[in-house]
């Protein structure tokens, strides 16, 4: 039951020429209660506690085991409920499992939630400065880097407001910006690009392509097929919290829309 992390190991090769690993993920298991910090009804609290567990607890994950190699493009495939985001903080380290392991080699930069690493009362230029040091850049990386992400975000006219004040697109638009800057050789990514217009997601594509480009590892989340199939090779498709099917991410899609469509 542990996330461990292995800054060390990103860059060493086994000798043979092959791409080492980044995640190794062993048995992983996710224990959760329905309706957590909810009152029971009158017949649970009489209930034996054998029999509130069973209509209370749920694994959101179970006996997951994969590895992800470095420059692998993984697409996350599954219903709402699945596990999907969970196995994503999982790998970014912000949950714990209850069963098994994760092994990060290297860091990941997480776009997981529109808010993470984020202060809402703090402007956009100190959430910037906030946002990168927590992710390990220096204050001289994050001066360099400033005017990139600032121009990227298309931010420049907001760098003193609140962050909390901002829309959720320009939110994205900042957390992209300060995420793709970032230097860690894992990139998670949750959902979030579908929030936004359409020029900047375009942007966002364009960055994605850059970062693969130079030897990036990919995790993606997305309900968007069309974003799977283009940024992805393979897949992982989770069905009740278990790992149904790993392989090329068409095949996974696939067999996802086999199942759900018929």
């Amino acid at each position: 039951m542990s996330i461990e992390k292995d800054p060390g190991t990103a860059a060493v090769g086994n000798g043979q020429g092959a791409d080492p690993e980044m995640i190794t993920v062993q048995g992983l298991g996710v224990h959760f209660r329905r309706n957590r910090g909810t009152h029971r009804n009158f017949t649970e609290l009489f209930a034996s506690k054998k029999r509130r567990a069973k209509s209370n607890d749920f694994w959101a994950l179970r006996e997951v085991s994969f590895t992800v190699r470095a420059g692998e493009a993984i697409g996350v495939v599954g219903r709402n409920g699945q596990g999907k985001s969970t196995l994503l903080k999982l790998v970014a380290g912000v949950l714990l499992p209850d069963e098994g392991s994760v092994r990060v080699h290297g860091g990941v930069a997480p776009l997981i939630e529109l808010t993470g690493g984020f202060s809402g009362d703090l402007t956009v230029r100190d959430n910037i400065h906030l946002a990168s040091g927590l992710h390990g850049l220096t204050s001289a990386e994050i001066a360099e880097r400033f005017d990139s992400i600032v121009s990227f975000a298309e931010a420049k006219d907001v760098l003193d407001t609140p962050f909390k004040h901002l829309s959720s697109g320009m939110k994205v638009r900042v957390a992209f910006a300060v995420v793709s800057q970032l230097d860690e050789p894992v990139l998670l990514v949750d959902e979030v690009l579908a929030v936004g217009d359409k020029a900047f997601r375009d942007k966002c594509y364009r960055r994605i392509d850059e970062l693969l480009a130079a030897g990036k590892t990919l995790f993606l989340v997305s309900h968007s097929e069309r974003d799977l199939r283009r940024f992805c090779t393979r897949g992982l498709y989770l069905d009740g919290g278990r790992l149904k099917f790993d392989g090329p991410i068409n095949e996974a899609l696939d067999l996802y829309n086999a199942d759900h469509n018929s």
